[in-house]
């Protein structure tokens, strides 16, 4: 351990000196890559695989060259040691609605909190172009000559892919977010070549997706793109645990304001939130999706919605998920006694399910607050009919209590069910025994909330 702790200082002693600045020899650099290009095209060197090799390596080297001493997390006094001290340092620097300290280097800006490198934003490159794509290509084409290298052009690839990985987070965490759509995409294309041989997955065409429909509304042009590699994720079996893939591609579809096929647009999006709601009913963002298509569209009824909906739960009425879904939207729509029903049906094929419990009761105090809005905003001529009517809500609140209360016994640290009994039964504390539930749910409340702020 000692004698790798001096290894350690002795490096740091011999980086010292050369710490004064940011350091890219890009004479050096260009010099191997007119040489690598030179070879390429010699009509006997070209054709050797170890040619093509050996300028993808240059190519890669010099698209990393102005970050390759940096990394996420790095200590900034370790770094610079590596790129020594900055031109300029700037506090207080936004960037993506963080505030940093950012230093400017020759090659890039540096950005800073906490003592550690967050990230950087490249400022010059040694040459225009996607230099890492050329590495790539001839990898490619190192490849194609000569397949007996397919495990040695694979290793080269794992540092291609990891380059444009690293690069798509620096510049999503900078808040460029059509920049680092660009490179996780090109981190999948790494993967699509022959001869990787890493975990092939597609979360770059997610969260590039993802990133381009996000700056969509900035450039409308990155809508088309953001469906472009969403579209290729699902295609190859790809979605994120909670299913929102669907409502990015509805996004991304709904974006495209200004596309000659914009009817079709909307209908591949109704059908791709359709079929994100069957997958996964409980995604709210796929829902509200689906009320924006339906109410947006003069042509469109949601009715039309709900008769999808209704037609697949008489095929499968045991379909837990999808009355689940129904509920959803009949809330959305602000049909509560919709709602209530169909939750019902959720519990009576699992009576267990403590969030399905909550929603029936939660639900008859929307419909309750729904009917005290309108009672609000009627003109009544004498005092006993007002009360008739409070008394409506009333027993709509009531209703609420014994779900609630089961969906509290089912699930007992859930704080919203606590917190919403404790509101209800407060408003209930004059019927008889609402009192001491209503001490109960306070103090589980506040005990709970203690326990929170510690």
């Amino acid at each position: 351990m000692k004698r790798l702790i001096f290894a350690v200082l002795a490096i740091m002693v011999m980086a010292a000196p050369m710490a004064n600045a940011q350091k890219v020899n890009k004479e050096a650099v260009l010099a191997k890559l007119e040489k690598a290009d030179a070879d390429v095209a010699n009509p006997k060197k070209g054709t050797k695989a170890a040619t093509w090799m050996a300028r993808g390596k240059a190519y890669y080297d010099a698209a990393v060259a102005p970050t390759k001493d940096i990394f996420n997390g790095m200590e900034l006094s370790v770094a610079q040691l590596a790129i020594g001290k900055p031109e300029a340092t700037n506090e207080g620097v936004v960037l993506n609605g963080q505030k940093y300290t950012e230093m400017v280097y020759p090659w890039m800006k540096v950005y800073v909190a906490g003592g550690k490198i967050v990230t950087w934003i490249v400022t010059q490159s040694v040459k225009e172009g996607d230099l890492a794509m050329e590495a790539l290509n001839s990898y490619n084409k190192a490849f194609e000559l000569d397949p007996k290298q397919a495990p040695k052009i694979a290793e080269a690839l794992k540092f291609v892919e990891n380059y444009y990985s690293q690069g798509g987070n620096a510049a999503m965490d900078a808040g460029l977010f059509s920049r680092a759509a660009e490179l996780y995409n090109c981190g999948y294309t790494v993967q699509e070549s022959p001869a990787y041989a890493g975990q092939k997955n597609s979360d770059y065409l997610y969260f590039a997706g993802y990133l381009w429909t996000v700056d969509g509304a900035n450039n409308k042009a990155s809508f088309v793109k953001g469906a472009e590699a969403l579209n290729k994720a699902l295609a190859n079996g790809y979605t994120d645990k909670e299913g929102n893939i669907y409502y990015y591609l509805y996004h991304a579809y709904y974006g495209q304001t200004d596309s000659a096929v914009r009817e079709a647009n909307m209908q591949r999006a109704k059908q791709l939130l359709m079929e994100g709601l069957a997958k996964f009913p409980n995604n709210d963002r796929i829902i509200e999706g689906l009320i924006n298509v339906y109410t947006a569209d003069s042509n469109s009824d949601p009715k039309e919605l709900l008769e999808m909906v209704n037609n697949a739960l008489q095929r499968d009425p045991k379909n837990k998920d999808m009355w689940f879904g129904r509920g959803r939207i009949y809330y959305s729509l602000k049909n509560y006694d919709e709602s209530i029903t169909s939750f019902k049906r959720v519990i009576a094929l699992d009576p267990n399910d403590a969030l399905a419990t909550f929603y029936v009761g939660f639900f008859y105090i929307a419909k309750g607050d729904a009917l005290n809005e309108e009672i609000n905003q009627r003109d009544y001529k004498s005092n006993a009919e007002w009360k008739a009517d409070q008394e409506k809500v009333t027993n709509i609140y009531r209703e609420s209590v014994p779900y609630l209360e089961k969906a509290h016994t089912l699930n007992p640290k859930d704080f919203s069910t606590i917190e919403t009994l404790k509101i209800l039964t407060f408003r209930l504390r004059d019927d008889e025994g609402m009192m001491p539930k209503y001490e109960k749910y306070n103090k589980l409340y506040e005990e709970m909330k203690a326990q929170q702020n510690k």
